[in-house]
């Protein structure tokens, strides 16, 4: 590929580096920080649920770290041992907010089911992109990009690089919306108080942090193929 395109995938591989490590290390400094009320993150979890009248939703310990998440159809919440097990303000704040996408999902928040509809199509994107890389270098080798070949593998990759970016700019409103129903609910609930909070919040910001580098660098690539497919490279 172009020297455009490696500097770009460059460039975002070190944000997107640097926030993460970020991220863990503040995940690390919330969890030696314990709550008042010392309940586990499954118990931080089990009463978000049954505040908003969430019955059938499993809570579960999964594996690994920092690998929370929610799915939705099998209605089943996730959470690593580190948040499962965990008494402190980052297992709070991750299991809250693992529970917000569950209220998400009970009350038919738009943004969430736009998400999950998108889930297939963008997972077959991500599939396609590697092979139509190689083809993309055969098909410029063999006969050029001006060729018919060429034009029709550009005109597919910018497609399943637009499916990925929309696909990540629709994650940010999900993302955003768990960690304020999450907030909230850890304020009302006393479940976090004071500097308690402030820290759930800060964890949780850097949290979206990484969401926001994947949907700035899924939109770039995007741009970069389209502008590269209408002849503007």
């Amino acid at each position: 590929m172009s020297i455009g395109y490696m500097v770009i995938v460059g460039i975002f591989s070190l944000v997107g580096w640097l926030v993460s490590n970020r991220l863990k290390s503040k995940f690390t400094h919330y969890s030696r920080k314990p709550i008042t009320g010392n309940m586990s993150g499954a118990e931080v979890a089990q009463k978000m649920l049954s505040h908003f009248g969430i019955h059938d939703v499993k809570i579960v310990q999964g594996q690994g770290t920092l690998t929370d998440h929610y799915n939705p159809l099998s209605k089943t919440i996730s959470l690593s041992p580190e948040v499962y097990q965990g008494r402190s303000i980052a297992s709070a704040a991750v299991s809250a907010h693992e529970c917000g996408h569950a209220v998400q999902h009970a009350q038919a928040y738009s943004m969430l089911k736009l998400r999950s509809t998108l889930v297939p199509v963008v997972n077959f994107s991500s599939k396609m992109q590697q092979y139509l890389f190689m083809g993309m270098m055969v098909g410029m080798g063999a006969m050029g990009m001006s060729s018919g070949i060429g034009q029709l593998l550009m005109l597919v990759l910018t497609v399943t690089f637009g499916m990925t970016a929309l696909f990540s700019l629709v994650t940010l409103p999900v993302e955003f919306d768990a960690s304020k129903r999450a907030l909230l609910w850890l304020d009302e609930s006393g479940v976090v108080q004071g500097e308690q909070y402030d820290g759930a919040k800060d964890a949780l910001t850097w949290a979206a942090m990484t969401y926001i580098v994947a949907a700035l660098s899924a939109l770039v690539m995007f741009l970069y193929f389209f502008f590269r497919m209408m002849g503007n490279d």
